[in-house]
């Protein structure tokens, strides 16, 4: 039965109004990121406990891979003025291989406390999940919002964490060790490695926290005493 001019009518303003809503509930990534910067703020004590785990991780980290710079910059120097290289220099050599063995375990650990406080997380936010999805927030967006919120404190942890450890190392050098040059070039590099590997590492932490925030039915979560 063909419709009639009215239910056309009726019909075609409905999917106006459903593109309409369509549209309105896909928010920019710039809201994302600003309701994330709001729960980092918010829950400030939280998320320094969060960030620092990723901090300590990326500290070591730094710490060891500037260590082997500053070393091998040391044997360069005594090699090229004839100078011999006492037991200790040869010892801490030796010492790299198991160093970044423990870096790994480190940065696995911080991998499983972000995971694990990013869950907690998702345990404190049940009425406001609910109700940013009564509102119209797709799943998506609620993704985006923990996994944002992973990488801001992965990337301000990874900083803090590349200046201590790579301070630590360097005070500790020049005071018990001749000046000697830097390469400058290779710091940079673990600078940059460091934060890339804390920014990643707290993205993949929080995979499963943000899943589990987004396929949270909006009634179930409204319900929850928390």
């Amino acid at each position: 039965m063909a419709e009639t001019p009215s239910q056309a009518g009726g019909r075609l303003i409905r999917d106006i109004e459903r593109e309409k809503i369509g549209r309105a509930i896909v928010l920019p990534l710039s809201e994302a990121f600003r309701m994330s910067w709001r729960n980092i703020t918010i829950r400030l004590g939280r998320s320094i406990i969060t960030a620092s785990g990723i901090f300590l991780g990326i500290a070591f980290y730094v710490s060891v891979m500037a260590s082997a710079a500053f070393l091998q910059a040391i044997h360069e120097q005594a090699a090229k003025e004839f100078v011999a290289l006492g037991q200790e220099q040869a010892e801490q050599a030796a010492m790299q291989a198991r160093q970044i063995w423990l870096v790994v375990m480190a940065l696995l650990v911080s991998l499983v406390g972000i995971s694990n406080s990013m869950l907690m997380s998702v345990t404190e936010r049940f009425r406001e999940i609910g109700t940013m999805k009564c509102l119209g927030a797709l799943d998506s967006f609620i993704v985006k919002i923990y996994l944002i919120e992973s990488m801001l404190l992965g990337f301000f942890g990874s900083l803090f964490g590349s200046g201590v450890g790579f301070g630590f190392m360097y005070v500790f050098y020049h005071i018990k060790y001749p000046p000697f040059p830097i390469d400058w070039l290779r710091i940079g590099l673990i600078f940059v490695s460091a934060l890339v590997i804390g920014i990643v590492l707290s993205v993949l932490a929080a995979i499963l926290p943000a899943y589990q925030a987004a396929k949270m039915p909006a009634a179930a979560a409204l319900r929850v005493e928390v």
